[in-house]
């Protein structure tokens, strides 16, 4: 086994696992990770009971010990694992977790509610927030930005945008503050975190109005940093330039009650594409409700047409739609 790469290792997992679930775990990598581990399937002629055994075995003690790390940190997992295997296994078992998985950091942070992960921050340097930000699961990390004053938003984004790769010194350190050790104890590499597309994907989540505000200040302050995220930003407006197909998957996922309250917020440009992809009556129908509704609060606009964003990104995410910005190919399904 100690000849066997790691990706002949998967290898050998997936094929002992079987076709139906080697088949979902594949829709979870990247295409270029298919291809390598479905290449070194096609090349492993037998699988040993042996061989078998052995992968299991350590695959479970990886995802034990990596349970064990989410739970309370390395020296928590550490701790389980001497008690389970011994001092010597322990540490292989450490050993082989951080180097082939590489734990992120915070991971104490990302089990926080975000209202409590706020008032522990929100005192702190807004670089060291934009720090922390960039580890967050993206909904999480949105909670927080929207929840900042709007000054501080705006400074807390930018820097996120601007950020590059950060020194284990510096992850140790405001690791430190927060009172926790988690991977960067075990790790010398740079880690690579933030950047555009970080803040990009944690406005796709934020409301509309701290949305807004962050571009607009963001327009005055540096504007090439302001056109570069808006180029990479989906916003409710931008479902003009959604393949017609695309459009019509959506609106069968949206609730009719919020697609009114978007429109009625919205252009004639938009308007009319909603209903060039729905029957007449249905758009009469829809016309009518706009109509019925009077005057609304702009916020409940901004919330349905955030519902509806969301949705598109869902079917992104899923794979369903393709959204390609920066002024490239439209959507396609």
């Amino acid at each position: 086994m100690k000849s066997l790469v790691g990706r002949q290792k998967a290898a050998i997992l997936l094929i002992s696992l079987g076709p139906e679930l080697s088949s979902q775990i594949f829709k979870h990598l990247p295409d270029s990770e298919v291809e390598k581990l479905t290449l070194e399937i096609a090349n492993i002629r037998k699988v040993s009971p042996e061989q078998r055994d052995q992968v299991f075995q350590e695959f479970y003690e990886l995802a034990l010990a990596n349970d064990y790390i989410s739970q309370g940190g390395i020296d928590y997992a550490k701790e389980l694992l001497e008690k389970a295997y011994g001092e010597e296994k322990a540490a292989e078992i450490i050993d082989r977790l951080t180097a082939n998985l590489q734990v992120r950091p915070f991971d104490f942070a990302r089990k926080t509610d975000p209202g409590q992960l706020l008032n522990f921050i929100q005192y702190e340097h807004p670089q060291t927030i934009a720090l922390i930000m960039a580890y967050l699961d993206t909904e999480q990390a949105s909670a927080v930005l929207s929840a900042l004053p709007a000054e501080l938003q705006v400074d807390v984004a930018r820097r996120l945008a601007l950020m590059e790769s950060t020194s284990p010194e510096i992850l140790r350190e405001v690791e430190n503050i927060l009172e926790h050790k988690l991977s960067t104890v075990v790790t010398q590499d740079y880690t690579q975190a933030g950047g555009v597309e970080t803040l990009v994907a944690i406005l796709n989540r934020v409301d509309r109005a701290t949305e807004k505000t962050i571009i607009e200040t963001l327009e005055v302050q540096d504007p090439e940093l302001a056109e570069e995220i808006k180029k990479l930003l989906f916003v409710f407006e931008d479902i003009v330039q959604l393949d017609d197909r695309a459009v019509q998957l959506v609106l069968r996922q949206v609730d009719s009650h919020d697609l009114a309250l978007a429109l009625k917020g919205s252009g004639e440009e938009v308007m009319n594409k909603i209903k060039r992809n729905i029957s007449k009556r249905a758009a009469q129908m829809l016309q009518e409700e706009i109509d019925y509704m009077g005057p609304v609060r702009l916020r409940d606009v901004e919330e349905a047409q955030q519902k509806i964003v969301a949705e598109i990104r869902r079917l992104e995410e899923q794979g369903q739609i393709i959204i390609t910005r920066g002024g490239r190919d439209e959507i396609i399904l």
